[in-house]
């Protein structure tokens, strides 16, 4: 049998298959070009629809090897139909070319001998009677009627006056066939003779379902047949030419309650025989046994005992057996011409019918060539027919040879495309064959594989109330599907974690340790990390504890997953991994393990980190046998004596991370800062500075800046003495990179963050040249597009503090001239109007009022009596030319020559607006910053009257009242009280101009009364004086005062 299923076709010889292929390729080229025409295209349709007939024609003559010559000649005549094609002429003269190939390959059609087809004669009529009309078709030039009319006389039809067996054909199924006089039936069950009708299996009148290829509109007729079950009235709703092959039935076969063959004929105490369904359900009906008669004879029955009628039964299966291949064989023919739907639909019920009989029968079909068919029909326009296709391959798939046909034929893609179809019956008969298909492990894998198919499913699975008998299967495919564990990790990236958390827990060892490699592969979601920290963490917890060295490796993976979320600590804690982390990390036998301890502890010591990360309360959770807490000084102490030793560095990184997260209490911080003290390992700390892993060198700094409040001056002494330091903190082999990294930010904060009082630490710096990189590095920041580095803005805090850090040591000559050169008076103000970082601000006016506190040492009159005893000297001597000089700017606050770079004026720096703006900060560190910044304006070493000027030029007192108003803090309070008690001093004639700005301020009495009443000594006496002032407290206020203090 040949795999399209023919089984007449010799096998002896040279196979036409190549032949066979080439020509129906370039059919489907004419075809496809042809239906694109946009002119005259139903003349090219018609056309298209002999070149498609005869490729139904070239799959039946494939395998003959006595075919060969005339397969030779279709091929050269198909070739030069393309030709014509590809050429693209005018349509008339493309037209007349191909009706003459039409035409020869008509006459060629006449020309294949009788002996090709053996006993089937249906495919010679069939062939015979296209190659009629294709030379009806052709070039009418080219042959006359004569020759026509003996082209028609050669088609073989049998002698009408031999009598064939057929059955009637049911003309209500079909109104648009016509049947003529030469169809005889009569009513009863009895086939009579009759005479054959010529009709033609591949009609051109054809509905080209499966590509929508439009129909010819020529005047042939229409030979659309239905295709259904035996009648018993003798009616065979099919192709007319098939059914003279099928063998006679016989009335016993049909039960006369269904009038169809029977399957299980049972027989009652009449003798009649019924289908058992149809009987059960008719004796079903009566309400009292008493009543029981037979259908047939009408005769009562005494009892509703049924009686397998064995030898029918066995007779019908024998002639159903007889008849299979040619019913197949009609139901195959119908699916090749696809003229309607019904048509389809009845082919495929058929097969159905037949497959479902025994598993040979299933065989038969699938070598016949159905399955080839069957795939273009997933795609068929009808959803009906789509639904029949699915449920036809499920039945072909009930076996193992089945299922690998039907997977290796069908598109599994298409099948799960169809899940998502809002046809309930399509989306049931797919989910049904991946069932089937899914039961084998290789298949199930693959079907996993399709993208989207998994996520479907799982979706599927959850909407039981939308269809609970598709989620019930979906199910049982997400079952099957579990068999092959790489799609067990695919549900869970689709959120569907169940089964890998049930093998993870109920599996073998080697299943858990697959399950766990997957979990601590899979982005979860928050949710589900919460879930599989509830449900999988007691699984892992032992499987850290197994001396399988991938068991271990893969739980501590998926533990590093799971307690990477800050949630799910809580759940970990309770399960007891702390305890087995700090075993892992400090009594881990390396003997008794495969798995490599250096890691073990690196691995453990990141799930200790991260539970501590997430500030869960520790401090009552025993990690030993004497009780000890992880934060204990017990446990501290051990942890940084590890971190002394020499040590992997992902080790020492979480331990760092630890460390750093304990200095966040005060309890564990001074416990901390005082073992580090104990056992020199600031050197250590240090020394990782230089580190060449990024990561480990940023924690560890972060560490040191965490550090510097309680030992600041012993680790900037160490700094300075560490090779490469302190000038590898700044000056970075990556300098030219405009990209900012969290190492540079955070090593310029560690600088900025040790005592700034250090001078040490401060030479270090300027003799090292690193003033000119910090400054450039700022410009960069604020002109370039480095600003928008996510660690840019801390980059530029941290070399900002480095510049304050030198204010503080300006009595060092050298410092003093470094503040001098690179003019920082100025750089402190243009920071405070180009930045909108709050802690910038607080810097700069820190570094001003720093610079500002040497002012008045720095700012000295010219020597003026020398210069005129000389213009006398000149004048008289004769020689004397008057010259315009440039006189240097005498500062009246300062009472010198001043300047912002040499004697850093905040007054000729402009410096003063800028810092009175920064008093609408809402940051009281950085307000007390500025208001220390202004105070330096009338100190005793100025003169304040001329002070009071400057600020009331520039409506200081307004900021002031603002910030009285707005802020409650004591330690604003009494900087602004200060200030206003010393404009309020002077006896110039702007001290009534600022005490009638405080006596219009309505809320000042108030807050001045509340400061009386609740700050400390200073506070209260500065607001007092300014009552006084204000004259809202009498002259004797003092002596009261003293009166209540005693």
């Amino acid at each position: 049998m040949s795999s399209n299923g023919s089984y007449w076709i010799s096998r002896d010889g040279e196979s036409n298959a190549p032949i066979a292929v080439l020509s129906s390729s370039s059919i489907e080229e004419i075809t496809a070009s042809l239906e694109n025409l946009e002119e005259e295209s139903d003349r090219f349709v018609e056309l298209g629809c002999y070149f498609y007939r005869m490729s139904l024609v070239i799959l039946e003559l494939q395998t003959s090897n006595t075919a060969l010559d005339i397969m030779e000649i279709l091929s050269k005549r198909i070739d030069s139909a393309k030709e014509i094609v590809v050429k693209r002429q005018a349509n008339d003269v493309m037209e007349k070319k191909l009706r003459e190939v039409i035409y020869n390959m008509g006459r060629d059609l006449s020309s294949i001998p009788s002996k090709t087809f053996h006993d089937l004669e249906f495919v010679e009529l069939s062939i015979k009677s296209l190659s009629k009309e294709m030379t009806s078709a052709g070039v009418s030039e080219i042959t006359d009627q004569k020759e026509t009319e003996e082209e028609e006389e050669e088609v073989d039809v049998k002698d009408i006056s031999t009598p064939l067996p057929m059955v009637e054909v049911d003309t209500d199924l079909y109104s648009a066939v016509s049947i003529d006089d030469k169809y005889i039936s009569t009513p009863s069950r009895e086939v009579l003779p009759m005479v054959e009708v010529e009709t033609d299996l591949y009609s051109v009148s054809i509905d080209y379902s499966i590509e929508n290829f439009p129909s010819s509109k020529g005047n042939r007729r229409k030979n659309s047949f239905s295709y259904g079950n035996v009648s018993p009235g003798g009616n065979l709703s099919s192709l007319p030419k098939m059914a003279q092959y099928m063998e006679p039935h016989y009335e016993a076969f049909f039960c006369p309650l269904t009038n169809k063959i029977m399957d299980e004929p049972v027989t009652l105490e009449t003798g009649a025989t019924f289908e058992r369904a149809a009987i059960v359900d008719w004796l079903g009906r009566f309400k009292d046994p008493k009543d029981f008669v037979c259908p047939k004879t009408g005769n009562k029955l005494l009892n509703r005992s049924l009686s397998t009628n064995i030898a029918l039964k066995a007779t019908i299966e024998e002639w159903k057996e007889r008849n299979e291949v040619a019913r197949v064989k009609v139901a195959r023919a119908a699916l090749s011409l696809a003229n309607s739907e019904s048509m389809v639909l009845e082919a495929m019920n058929e097969l159905e019918s037949i497959s479902q009989r025994k598993n040979s029968s299933r065989l038969m079909i699938r070598e016949m060539g159905i399955l080839s068919l069957l795939v273009r029909f997933l795609m068929y326009r009808d959803r009906n027919v789509r639904c029949s296709t699915l449920q036809l391959l499920l039945q072909l798939a009930q076996d193992d040879e089945g299922k690998e046909m039907v997977f290796r034929t069908v598109d599994m893609t298409i099948v799960i495309r169809m899940l998502s179809s809002g046809h309930q019956p399509i989306r049931n008969a797919s989910l049904s064959l991946l069932k089937e298909l899914s039961c084998t492990q290789s298949m199930a894998e693959k079907i996993g594989s399709i993208t989207g198919g998994i996520l479907m499913l799982i979706t599927i699975k959850y909407r039981e109330s939308v269809d609970a008998s598709a989620s019930e299967k979906a199910g049982d495919v997400l079952k099957n599907l579990e068999k092959c564990s790489i799609n067990v990790k695919r549900m869970a990236e689709n959120g569907f974690l169940e089964p890998l958390l049930r093998h993870l827990a109920e599996g073998t060892e080697e299943m858990k340790t697959e399950m766990a490699n997957y979990l601590a592969e899979v982005v979860l979601g928050h949710e589900s990390k919460t879930v599989v920290a509830e449900k999988a963490s007691p699984a892992l917890i032992k499987m850290v504890q197994s001396d399988n060295y991938m068991t271990r490796n893969a739980a501590f993976k998926a533990l590093n997953q799971i307690s990477s979320y800050k949630p799910n600590a809580t759940v970990l804690v309770e399960a007891g991994i702390v305890k087995n982390m700090v075993e892992e990390i400090f009594l881990r036998n390396t003997h008794k393990s495969e798995y490599s301890p250096l890691n073990s502890r690196i691995e453990a010591s990141t799930v200790l980190a991260n539970l501590i990360e997430s500030e869960v309360e520790l401090d009552n959770v025993r990690v030993n046998q004497d009780g000890h807490s992880i934060t204990s000084e017990y446990m501290i102490y051990n942890i940084i004596s590890l971190l002394k030793n020499t040590t992997p560095d992902g080790l020492n990184i979480n331990l760092i991370r630890v460390l750093f997260c304990l200095m966040k209490s005060e309890r564990t911080s001074s416990a901390i800062i005082s073992v580090v003290k104990e056992t020199d390992a600031s050197y250590s700390l240090i020394e990782l500075i230089n580190n060449p892993t990024d990561e480990l060198s940023v924690a560890a700094t972060k560490l040191l800046i965490s550090l510097s409040p309680y030992m600041g001056n012993t680790l900037a002494e160490r700094l300075c003495k560490t090779r490469g330091q302190p000038e590898n903190l700044i000056v970075f082999p990556s300098e030219m990179n405009n990209r900012i990294t969290e190492k540079q930010a955070v090593s310029a904060n560690f600088l900025a963050k040790l005592p700034h009082q250090n001078l040490q630490l401060n030479l270090n710096l300027l003799n090292k040249n690193t003033v000119p990189v910090v400054l450039q590095r700022i410009k960069e920041i604020q002109t370039t597009s480095i600003r928008t580095s996510r660690h840019a803005n801390s980059y530029l805090e941290g070399l900002v503090g480095i510049l304050v850090r030198f204010t503080s040591t300006l009595y060092d000559y050298q410092i003093l001239i470094l503040a001098k050169t690179y003019n920082l008076t100025s750089v402190f103000t243009d920071l405070l109007a180009k930045t909108s970082s709050d802690e910038i601000r607080k810097l700069s006016a820190i570094g001003l009022e720093n610079l500002s506190s040497q002012s008045s040492n720095l700012s000295k009159l010219p020597p003026a009596k020398k210069r005129k005893l000389l213009q006398v000297f000149l004048r008289k001597c004769g020689s004397f030319r008057q010259t315009k000089e440039t006189e240097p700017f005498i500062c009246s606050v300062h009472r010198g020559a001043c300047s912002a770079q040499d004697t850093f004026c905040l007054v000729e720096a402009k410096a003063v607006e800028r810092l009175l703006a920064c008093l609408e900060s809402e940051k009281t560190e950085v307000i007390e910053a500025v208001l220390s910044a202004l105070s330096t304006l009338l100190k005793e070493n100025v003169v304040i009257e001329k002070s009071v000027i400057v600020l009331n030029g520039l409506n200081a007192m307004e900021y002031l009242l603002s910030v009285v108003r707005e802020h409650r803090e004591e330690v604003l309070w009494r900087k602004i009280f200060w200030i206003m008690e010393r404009l309020l001093i002077d006896d110039g004639s702007d001290r009534s101009v600022v005490s009638d700005t405080l006596s219009r301020d309505k809320l000042l009495p108030s807050i001045l009364v509340n400061a009386f009443h609740h700050g400390d000594g200073y506070t209260r006496q500065t607001a007092e004086n300014i009552l006084r002032y204000l004259n809202r407290m009498p002259n004797f206020t003092s002596d009261v005062t003293m009166t209540m203090s005693m």
